[in-house]
C-alpha cells in the first residue's frame, strides 16, 4: 500500500487556513497513488494548550475535514485533533483516521507531554488501537508516545506499520530520528513518522518526517522543508523479516 506523510507548516490556531493549505497537498499526493495519507499532530491548530477553547465534538470541523477528504479522494487519511469526550473533564489529543466508506477510528494520546504542560490541558488516553487498512495493520501513536517503547511492544505482533504523528521540536530532532528507527528495528515493522515544519506556540519544528522499513532502513526522508514523502508499505515484507529473524519470539514483556 502506497503510504504518504505530508510534512506541512501550520497556521497557529486557524483551522480554516490549515484546511485550505492541506487540500491541494492531499490532492497532489493522491495523484501519485497514495492510499493512506498521514497529517501531523494537531494539524488544524498547531500544538496548542488552548484545549478547551478549540476542542471539537466527534463531528466537529476537523473530523469533517478528514471524512470529506477520505470520501472525495477514496483514501484513508488521519491526523490528531483536539476532541471533547463526555467521560473526561479535559479534551483528548486524539488521532482520527477516516476511511473512504465513512469509517472513523480514534486513538487518544496515552502520554501527554508533561514537560510542556500538556497533561494540564489534555486527558490521557488509556488504550492503543490497530486498524486494518486495505490489508495493512496500522497502529497509530502521537509524538511523545514515541519515547515509550512498551506501548509499541504491546502492539507489535499484530502491527505491520506504526504511524507516529508529531509536533516534535527542533532541539530534540536527533531523538526523533533515532527513536523512529529504534521502533522499526525492535518491532520489525514499518514506521511512518510525520512531523510539522515551521514555528508555533514558541517552538520551532524542522520536520524530519521519515518512512522506515522493518529492517530499520530509511526508505523516505523529508528533510526540513514542507513536502510530502511516499513509500510502499508491504505486510509480506514484515512477515518475511520476522520469519527470517524471529526476534520477537524472545521478547518477554
Amino acid at each position: 500500500m502506497k503510504t504518504a506523510a505530508i510534512q506541512h507548516d501550520i497556521t497557529w490556531e486557524d483551522k480554516d487556513a490549515n484546511f485550505a493549505r492541506l487540500r491541494p497537498q492531499i490532492a497532489a499526493v493522491v495523484g501519485k497513488g497514495a492510499r493512506l495519507v498521514a497529517l501531523t499532530e494537531m494539524f488544524a491548530t498547531g500544538f496548542t494548550m488552548s484545549s478547551t477553547t478549540l476542542a471539537e465534538n466527534h463531528d466537529g470541523p476537523s473530523t469533517q475535514f478528514l471524512r470529506e477528504q477520505a470520501q472525495t479522494h477514496d483514501i484513508w487519511i488521519g491526523g490528531s485533533i483536539i476532541q471533547r469526550h463526555p467521560s473526561v473533564r479535559l479534551p483528548y489529543n486524539q488521532f482520527v483516521l477516516a476511511g473512504p466508506a465513512g469509517q472513523v477510528h480514534r486513538y487518544a494520546k496515552m502520554h501527554p507531554f508533561t514537560y510542556h504542560g500538556e497533561h494540564e490541558h489534555y486527558s490521557a488516553g488509556t488504550q492503543s488501537i490497530t486498524v486494518d487498512v486495505e490489508g495493512v495493520r496500522i497502529s497509530p501513536f502521537i509524538c511523545y508516545d514515541l519515547r515509550f517503547a512498551d506501548i509499541f511492544w504491546e502492539r507489535a505482533a499484530e502491527t505491520d506499520c506504526f504511524l507516529v504523528v508529531a509536533s516534535w521540536p527542533a532541539p530534540r530532532r536527533a531523538h526523533w530520528r533515532s527513536l523512529l528507527t529504534a521502533r522499526a528495528i525492535e518491532n520489525q515493522a514499518y514506521v511512518v513518522g510525520v512531523n510539522r515544519v515551521g514555528s508555533g506556540g514558541g517552538s520551532d519544528h524542522v520536520g524530519d518526517s521519515m518512512i522506515i522499513d522493518p529492517a530499520g532502513e530509511t526508505v523516505a526522508d523529508a528533510g526540513s522543508k514542507e513536502q510530502t514523502i511516499l513509500a510502499e508499505v508491504d505486510p509480506t515484507v514484515v512477515a518475511r523479516i520476522r520469519a527470517e529473524f524471529p526476534f520477537l519470539a524472545d521478547r518477554h514483556t
